[in-house]
């Protein structure tokens, strides 16, 4: 065997080789190696040293597969703890998530209440003032009117021919109340043919009380009214007529008893001063300046006293403010209450 080994490497054998592998510029340096290993083999002493280095490289690739296993099982259960961390993680946050949109959602509906019941109070708090306005508009009395003391007669020439003066007309209409002589006017229109000629007459009372006494007297026999039309002489009931209807302070008894009216004076009232304007036409009268009027009957109110004001109590029934939408607005505010002092103690124990 060694002597096949040495033709081997005999430089026939080289040439040969050589001779094989021309034009490939690799090999010499592999025939060098293979010439090195060849001597390597050859000596027992640097075989044994390179076995124990190649059992030595197995001992160390063994030993490094298995500190990979190790290493491969610590990263995995690394990977599991950050796994687990990471789910924790997300759990906590998506649990802060929902709190927090609770908590959102929790004060906007606390918002939402507030703003209601804000605008609730508002609603009522104007409804109680527009009822106080109400209020008082009724209780106060509406001014009086230049000629809400004031009433037209109409009446036939031909039935009342005495009735031509404002004297007559005054000693008439004296059982009602003091009459201002001077300012009655008198108007005596020209009728159409086979028509009775009529007379108008505007006759301003001292009082409103005499006016109205005589209004409601207008055409009874026994009150010596027979054929007499009274009436407004602006053609409507006064304001402050139909204000002390509306308040019980005016009824029929007064109207029925003219004459009582005389006996209750009251310094409460005076009538407005009567103004004169430039008249159009024949038919158009209107009084003339005068001094202020005497003052209304005892039964009439004082208009010079504060109305009084409407109670507590009406006013918050008018309100709408009753005992069950209160106690359901003290339940909702006492809810969010409570919800909002759990999420804070939440909070400050996080």
């Amino acid at each position: 065997m060694s002597s096949a080994n040495e033709e081997d490497g005999s430089p026939s054998t080289q040439t040969d080789l050589l001779d094989k592998n021309r034009g490939n510029p690799d090999a010499a340096r592999k025939f060098h190696e293979l010439n090195q290993a060849y001597e390597l083999l050859l000596d027992p002493l640097r075989r044994m040293a390179l076995d124990a280095k190649m059992r030595i490289k197995e001992a160390r690739k063994a030993r490094f597969a298995n500190y990979d296993a190790k290493r491969k099982g610590l990263v995995e259960e690394l990977e599991e703890r950050e796994r687990a961390l990471k789910k924790v993680r997300v759990e906590k946050e998506q649990e802060q998530n929902q709190l927090w949109k609770e908590n959102e959602r929790i004060m906007e509906e606390g918002r939402k209440i507030r703003e209601e019941r804000e605008k609730e109070l508002r609603k009522k708090e104007l409804e109680r003032e527009e009822t106080e306005r109400n209020a008082r508009a009724c209780l106060e009395p509406p001014e009086l009117g230049s000629r809400d003391t004031t009433v037209r007669l109409k009446y036939p020439l031909s039935a009342r021919s005495s009735l031509t003066t404002p004297n007559t007309i005054s000693a008439l209409l004296s059982p009602f109340g003091a009459v201002d002589e001077e300012l009655i006017l008198m108007s005596l229109k020209p009728s159409p043919p086979k028509k009775p000629k009529r007379a108008t007459v505007l006759v301003p009372f001292r009082q409103i009380g005499g006016a109205f006494a005589a209004v409601c007297a207008s055409g009874r026999a026994e009150r010596g009214l027979a054929d007499i039309e009274i009436d407004w002489a602006d053609g409507k009931e006064p304001e402050l007529i139909g204000w002390l209807k509306r308040m019980g302070k005016l009824g029929g008894g007064q109207a029925e008893r003219p004459d009582s009216m005389k006996h209750h004076i009251s310094p409460a009232l005076t009538a407005s001063t009567f103004r004169s304007t430039p008249a159009t036409s024949k038919d158009k009268l209107i009084p003339p300046t005068s001094s202020s009027f005497t003052t209304f009957p005892s039964t009439f109110p004082d208009l010079d006293a504060a109305p009084p004001m409407p109670s507590s109590a009406n006013l918050g029934s008018t309100a709408g403010l009753d005992y069950e939408s209160l106690t359901l607005m003290r339940l909702r505010q006492a809810e969010r209450e409570r919800l909002e002092r759990e999420i804070r103690e939440r909070e400050a124990e996080e």
